[in-house]
């Protein structure tokens, strides 16, 4: 009895030390650490107009239908941007349901004036569905249609898009990206 009670304390004692060290001491660790390093990133990348909270850049926005030519598309979701379902159509390249959506959203595309080979962002949805990065030549592509729809000039919403277009990660990492959700707000305060 006197071993046994001896390893339940030692077990308990041990439960206690790895509760303290894994379920506080660390998380508060990793917290600090998030905040001091990426203090933006850590609480959301959130997006405020005029001191309002209206988006995150970490996420796609739908853009309604009655004002699609007035905003910049994101790439097309397979959940429709609904973040509690967010996923991609695990569609494989032989598919023909994605060969199907690919052909009808170039089809879309074609009719509303896109010119030229399209970029794949705009025909194939993200991974997640939720993401809010596009192709330069995505966004060039629809320059034009938004410009127009607001009444701006092709050169100021070409500048916009400048701005808005980061680079590769360090240089060397990724693809030159545009942030459909920053540079929707950054057009709403132009406009």
């Amino acid at each position: 009895m006197i071993l046994f009670t001896r390893q339940l304390g030692a077990g308990l004692r041990v439960l206690l030390a790895l509760t303290v060290l894994t379920g506080v001491l660390y998380p508060l660790v990793v917290l600090g650490v998030g905040q001091g390093v990426a203090h933006d990133r850590a609480n959301g990348s959130l997006l405020t107009r005029d001191g309002t909270v209206v988006a995150s850049s970490s996420l796609g926005q739908a853009v309604p239908e009655a004002d699609a030519a007035k905003w910049f598309q994101p790439r097309p979701s397979a959940s429709d941007y609904a973040g509690d379902s967010s996923g991609g159509t695990n569609l494989g390249p032989s598919s023909l349901d994605l060969a199907k959506a690919v052909a009808e959203r170039e089809a879309a595309l074609k009719q509303a004036g896109a010119t030229g080979t399209l970029p794949p962002d705009a025909l194939t949805s993200s991974g997640s569905g939720l993401d809010p990065d596009i192709s330069p030549a995505y966004a060039a592509l629809q320059v034009q249609r938004v410009a127009q729809a607001r009444g701006l000039s092709v050169s100021a919403v070409q500048q916009l898009v400048q701005e808005h277009t980061r680079g590769r990660i360090l240089g060397f990492l990724g693809e030159p990206r545009v942030n459909t959700t920053e540079l929707n707000l950054a057009l709403s305060r132009l406009s």
